[in-house]
């Protein structure tokens, strides 16, 4: 079903790559709802929820476009949900941004059912979509570094050196060491191996600590969303097309840049486009939709799914693996919430993944300045703004116009032409 053999892989593989991958991801069961608490959205709730639309959109792109990438809510667009959204207007309850968030969710399926998005893939210039790579890669290295307080705050110069000799910065030294040595050796596995046995330091430290194991997920509010057309009435009657525009507009790029970037990794990709692209793009527009019923907020394709391909992963088993243990995660709540919250353990995967990832930058055309800055505007601003959508947006606007500049304005697909602008828009114009 999943052709492995065709994709060089097998079922060992498949199944490490799979928990790799869920277990480099699985902070976004704590972290969401911590975020949408903040909104006013019980925790439970966001638990619950979160998990419902991490399986949805992981098993179809399983299932319908058999790829090892998976599908969860989106880290920046929970917090821009939070406090942009809901924090900003008084009049503007959850219940009501969730409706936003829905909205969204069906014009994307809608977008997603036409050719748009794989001519959109098509569109990008490959320079572009090699900064996209390489830009991911040092911003999920940079959050690895900083999760662990190998990297912190200062007032000046933004970031410093954290403190070394602080346990948890240990414990991370410690697992990257072990980690990167089982990767030089080629030991199958090797980011998995790596997050056990740091894991085993740490329990053995103190540092992990587990008081309760089992406890049965919950959804205390029901369905948010009951009545589509209900849904419909809140965003006309609060005038939030803005809001439903700025989660429509990331959320495209940011899954579209995401799942770029992994089929490059994977070695997925036929020459410009992405087989079975259709497939693969409604699994967030979908998992998006879903996610807004039970009460989350957007969904993406997840840039850790790079750690499950970095351990061997191919294929759609993969992504059945990651939606399974999100199933058993609904059950360990608090056991996740002890290991996820301890970010050395996933951490050294982050930072190994980033220098992985990181090869992208020897395919840039170095010397040809009209292709070059824009790529380079990417890798730069996504670990400096935390937001792989803004640095894909800078790309967006810089390429096109020094194009023009250049005299070489037809070779630029028209698609780039119309998000420049739109992008241009949304920076200016937009809350983000």
């Amino acid at each position: 079903m999943f052709k492995l053999q065709e994709n060089g892989t097998n079922t060992k593989k498949e199944i490490i790559a799979g928990l790799t991958t869920f277990l480099t991801m699985v902070y976004i069961v704590v972290v969401n709802p911590i975020i949408l608490k903040d909104a006013g959205v019980p925790f439970d709730q966001v638990f619950t929820a979160t998990i419902i639309a991490t399986v949805i959109g992981t098993l179809w792109m399983a299932l319908m476009a058999n790829y090892p990438i998976a599908i969860a809510p989106g880290m920046g667009m929970n917090a821009y949900f939070a406090y942009s959204v809901v924090g900003s207007h008084t009049d503007i309850t959850y219940a009501t941004a969730f409706s936003a968030v829905f909205v969204a969710g069906l014009i994307f399926i809608a977008l997603s059912l036409t050719p748009f998005r794989e001519k959109l893939i098509i569109a990008i210039p490959d320079n572009l979509k090699h900064g996209i790579t390489a830009g991911i890669g040092l911003f999920i290295a940079f959050i690895g570094l900083r999760q662990t307080g190998l990297i912190a705050d200062h007032p000046q110069n933004l970031v410093k050196l954290g403190d070394l000799h602080s346990p948890e910065a240990i414990l991370a030294l410690a697992g990257l060491a072990i980690t990167i040595v089982l990767m030089v050796l080629r030991v199958n596995g090797a980011l998995f191996i790596g997050m056990l046995v740091t894991s085993i330091i740490a329990y053995f430290t103190g540092q992990l600590k587990i008081t309760k194991v089992i406890e049965a997920p919950s959804l205390p509010e029901g369905l948010i969303i009951s009545n589509p057309l209900a849904a419909i009435g809140d965003v006309i009657q609060h005038d939030l097309y803005a809001v439903v525009f700025s989660f429509l507009l990331v959320t495209i790029f940011d899954t579209t840049g995401t799942m770029i970037a992994v089929a490059q990794q994977a070695g997925l990709m036929k020459g410009k486009t992405l087989p079975r692209a259709r497939q693969a793009l409604l699994a967030d527009s979908v998992a998006a939709t879903a996610g807004s019923i039970f009460g989350t907020s957007p969904t993406s394709a997840y840039i850790e799914s790079s750690t499950g391909v970095a351990a061997g992963g191919r294929t759609g088993l993969t992504t059945v693996v990651v939606a399974a243990l999100f199933v058993v995660a609904a059950f360990f709540g608090p056991l996740v919430s002890a290991v996820s919250g301890l970010p050395a353990i996933t951490a050294p995967a982050l930072i190994i993944v980033g220098c992985l990832m990181m090869e992208s930058v020897g395919k840039i055309t170095w010397n040809e300045l009209d292709e070059a800055f824009p790529a380079f505007l990417i890798i730069l601003s996504m670990p400096l703004t935390s937001s792989i959508a803004t640095g894909i947006a800078l790309g967006f606007i810089s390429y096109p116009l020094l194009k023009v500049v250049r005299g070489k304005f037809r070779e630029v697909h028209v698609l780039v032409y119309i998000f420049a602008i739109l992008f241009f828009y949304q920076l200016a114009f937009l809350p983000h």
